[in-house]
């Protein structure tokens, strides 16, 4: 009989986008209709390197940050702890 191994999922969301910022304390995007939707990703490791790349294409452009949102932290708080 073989083991089926339960992965559990932990949805990241890569999102970035042209900023605007007052101070480096109180930023926002400067155009939601703009915002680049990079992906959504199963693990930690995999919303990194979609990041990376995402934010490496922007290098030459100061404004642009890109972001990765923990979902799953949203969705369930307790989770928290297992993110890695």
């Amino acid at each position: 009989m073989s083991e089926t191994k339960i992965n559990n999922q932990l949805l990241h969301l890569v999102i970035g986008g042209e900023l605007a910022c007052v101070d480096p304390q109180n930023c926002e995007f400067k155009d939601l209709d703009e915002v680049d939707f990079v992906g959504a990703f199963g693990t930690y490791a995999e919303a990194r390197a979609a990041w990376k790349g995402a934010a490496q294409r922007t290098v030459d452009n100061a404004h642009m940050r890109y972001f990765v949102i923990h979902a799953h932290k949203l969705l369930d708080p307790a989770t928290e702890k297992k993110d890695g």
